[in-house]
């Protein structure tokens, strides 16, 4: 039995901008790390070294799959990743999470008088 998607929350943001990374298509490592640049517009960038220690956790986890999509042009050793359906799904509870939390601060950083 798989655990719930909440036992994995709060995501660390390495683990967070790769999974967004995932969302849309699957990828390679290298083209992991452009598109969490390319997303963050180049306030968050991942090393190797973080990039495949969390792969290899988020693949464990079964948030990731690693899946064969190497085209004729390719380096046939990339690997290629996915987001799995329960990968997916822990996203989607981290950023409802975190729209939650935007949410409730705003009052706060609103000039005047604290509120309540």
């Amino acid at each position: 039995m798989k655990p719930n998607a909440e036992s994995f929350l709060p995501l660390s943001p390495a683990v967070l901008h790769i999974l967004v990374a995932l969302a849309g298509e699957a990828r390679h490592g290298y083209a992991i790390m452009q598109e969490v640049q390319r997303q963050s517009e180049g306030r968050y960038k991942l090393g190797p070294g973080t990039l495949y220690d969390n792969l290899q956790k988020l693949l464990s986890a079964g948030l990731v799959e690693e899946v064969s999509q190497a085209a004729a042009d390719d380096d046939p050793r990339r690997r290629y990743y996915r987001l799995s359906g329960f990968g997916r799904k822990v996203l989607s509870v981290e950023i409802s999470r975190l729209e939650e939390l935007a949410r409730a601060a705003r009052p706060y950083l609103q000039p005047g008088p604290k509120r309540a």
